[in-house]
């Protein structure tokens, strides 16, 4: 007599629609912090060109 049968679960294989949202998911994800920092690093250098034409700040060392 064989012994009792033990139900295993199945291995299936990659889910290709799965791989594509998730690919997607992380893609946008990144793309977003991405364009995030691009902003900021844009707006830092905008507010320094302002002040720089405002006089307020000088890329020239000041003589002591």
């Amino acid at each position: 007599m064989a012994g009792p049968r033990i139900a295993h679960a199945t291995l299936t294989g990659p889910s290709v629609i799965k791989e594509i949202v998730i690919g997607a998911a992380l893609g946008i994800a990144a793309g977003t912090v991405w364009k995030m920092h691009h902003w900021n690093e844009q707006r830092k250098v905008r507010t320094f060109y302002e002040l720089l034409d405002k006089g307020l700040v000088t890329v020239v060392a000041a003589e002591e």
